[in-house]
This record gives structure tokens, C-alpha cells and sequence, in this order.
């Protein structure tokens, strides 16, 4: 082979070589940028995800801060009530529960509220309207599982709910209540919360229970789940890119 085609040949490999060097370190760079460019994306979500949780953890925290100051303040205006044990005020999962026997407010069979519970309504009414704000509050009716036998009603539900209705009225008419913020509901025998079997057990299962529903504390804790489930995604595709 003469000196100059082994000259081309030799020069037409080299510049072969090049260019699929070339090729391979621009698709590899190009393969590098995109992947980063994903990590940082998923960084970015992390960190918007991580501010949006922290302002509801604090939604939440002050909503619960708020319903503790409403109970410190229940407690204090119901203090004959609450060591008589007639009245009991609790942090419940489904909010703040004002708890009275059913003989404090009513006679046995009746649903009309007694003269001489007007007084510990008023005291539980005043607060409702001045210190928790726009909460909304639902009053619930509850029976012991002995059947109606003279009183007329046709079963516990509707002597319960008959209960919870004549708060509801109470409340709304005769202490101002805004209506659209109240909602009552008879639960008859099928919520106790003590046993049956006795007659003090019967006695705190005959209740009706004033709660302050927590302001949208429930839409809350869904949107916190929502967001810690997103952030264990986002770092399981991070975990794949840095292996």
C-alpha cells in the first residue's frame, strides 16, 4: 500500500474515533443534565411540600390551643356543676364536649328542658357566643338501653333526638345562637359509654353532649396525610437516581 492511502486511511480512523468519542461524551452529558435537572425538580417539590406542611402543623396547633382555652374557661364557669359531677367537659376527637347527665336538663321521659337547668345553659350559651368564634356546634341526644315503656315515645331515638332538639331550640331562640351554626341528633341507646349492666352505668350513658366542632381540622389532617404521602414518593424516585 503506497505511504498516502495509508496516510488517509490512518487520518479517516482518527477522525472516525473523534467523532463517535464525541457522539458518546455528548449523549452521556446530555443524559447527566436531565437527570440532574429531575433531582432538582424533586428538591424543589420537597421543599414547597415541607412549608405547606409546616403552615398546616400550625393551623392545626392553634386551632387545638384555641379549643383548650375555650375548655380551661368551660371548667371554670361550670365549677359547681363539674364537682357535683354533673357536668363534664372534655378534648374528644371529634372536639370539645360539654357533657350533662340527662337529669340535670330533663325529667325522666321528658325532653322539655327543667326550670333549674336554664341557669348551667346560659353559662355554657354565653360562651358559645362570645369566645369560640364561628365554630360550629352540634348537640347530640343519648339514652340508656332501657326500652320506653310510659312515656310515650315511640323508642329511644326519638326521645333522644326530641332532647337534643329542645337544647338546639333553647340555645338559638332564647340565647341568640346563629342557627346555621348548630345541628342536633339523637343517637338513642347505640353510643354508650359505660356499661349498661349497672345503674351508674346507666346514668352516664343518659347524656346530652354540646361539642365544638373544630374548625376545618378534619380537611386539615387530610391535606397533611396527602402531603407526607407525596414527600414518600418524591424520595423513593430520589433514592432510584442516586443509586
Amino acid at each position: 500500500m503506497r505511504p498516502g492511502k495509508k496516510s488517509f486511511y490512518f487520518i479517516s480512523f482518527i477522525v472516525f474515533l473523534s467523532l463517535i468519542t464525541s457522539g458518546c461524551s455528548v449523549t452521556f452529558q446530555s443524559g447527566r443534565r436531565s437527570d440532574i435537572e429531575k433531582i432538582q425538580s424533586l428538591n424543589n417539590e420537597i421543599e414547597a411540600l415541607n412549608a405547606r406542611l409546616e403552615k398546616l402543623q400550625q393551623e392545626k396547633e392553634t386551632e387545638i390551643s384555641e379549643l383548650e382555652k375555650a375548655k380551661v374557661l368551660l371548667e371554670k364557669k361550670l365549677s359547681k356543676e363539674i364537682g357535683e359531677k354533673e357536668v363534664r367537659v372534655e378534648m374528644a376527637e371529634k372536639g370539645l364536649a360539654i357533657i350533662f347527665l340527662t337529669e340535670v336538663l330533663f325529667d325522666s321521659g321528658k325532653a322539655k328542658i327543667k326550670e333549674d337547668a336554664f341557669g348551667v345553659l346560659d353559662k355554657v350559651a354565653k360562651v358559645l357566643k362570645e369566645n369560640i368564634g364561628e365554630r360550629e356546634i352540634g348537640i347530640e341526644g343519648h339514652t340508656d338501653n332501657e326500652p320506653i315503656k310510659h312515656s310515650g315515645w315511640k323508642s329511644n331515638w326519638e326521645l333522644s333526638t326530641s332532647r337534643a332538639t329542645s337544647v338546639l331550640h333553647y340555645i338559638v331562640d332564647e340565647r341568640g345562637i346563629e342557627p346555621r351554626r348548630v345541628s342536633a341528633t339523637g343517637y338513642g341507646e347505640y353510643r354508650p359509654v359505660s356499661s349498661n349492666d349497672t345503674p351508674d352505668g346507666r346514668r352516664q350513658n343518659r347524656r346530652v353532649e354540646l361539642v365544638i366542632l373544630p374548625k376545618n381540622i378534619e380537611k386539615i389532617q387530610a391535606d397533611i396525610e396527602k402531603i407526607v404521602e407525596r414527600k414518600r414518593e418524591i424520595e423513593k424516585r430520589l433514592k432510584k437516581y442516586k443509586k
